[in-house]
């Protein structure tokens, strides 16, 4: 019943910037802490950033820390990523993610999470 979908990933330069956008279904959307993973080609799936069901609570991994921005909008049952200063290292699959007891505020890992969306391709290149 769960469905989370990931859009807005593509071909940015080095430097540019992306907002990402994660439509949740199926949920109590409100309610839910929800965070943002990313995977590169032949590397472990990695933990991006958080937010609390309120909002008001963010978390971000150290490599995106001051670049990347999480935010919700409840009313919309969507979740975004606004990702600036973006760099060649950045390339990967993004996927957005919750489950039913993360909590805000800490780093997530991927392998307690319950719902993913099937991701979105974001590539950094000139």
């Amino acid at each position: 019943q769960v469905q989370l979908v990931e859009s807005g990933g593509g071909l940015v330069q080095p430097g540019g910037s992306l907002r990402l956008s994660c439509a949740a279904s199926g949920l109590t959307f409100r309610t839910y802490n929800m965070g943002w993973f990313r995977q590169a080609p032949g590397k472990e799936r990695e933990f991006v950033g958080a937010i609390s069901w309120s909002g008001g609570n963010t978390y971000y991994a150290d490599s995106v820390k001051g670049r990347f921005t999480i935010s919700r909008d409840n009313a919309k049952n969507m979740v975004y990523l606004q990702m600036n200063s973006l760099k060649s290292e950045d390339t990967a699959v993004y996927y957005c993610a919750t489950s039913l007891t993360v909590v805000a505020g800490v780093a997530w890992q991927a392998n307690g999470m319950d719902y993913w969306g099937k991701g979105t391709l974001v590539t950094v290149s000139s």
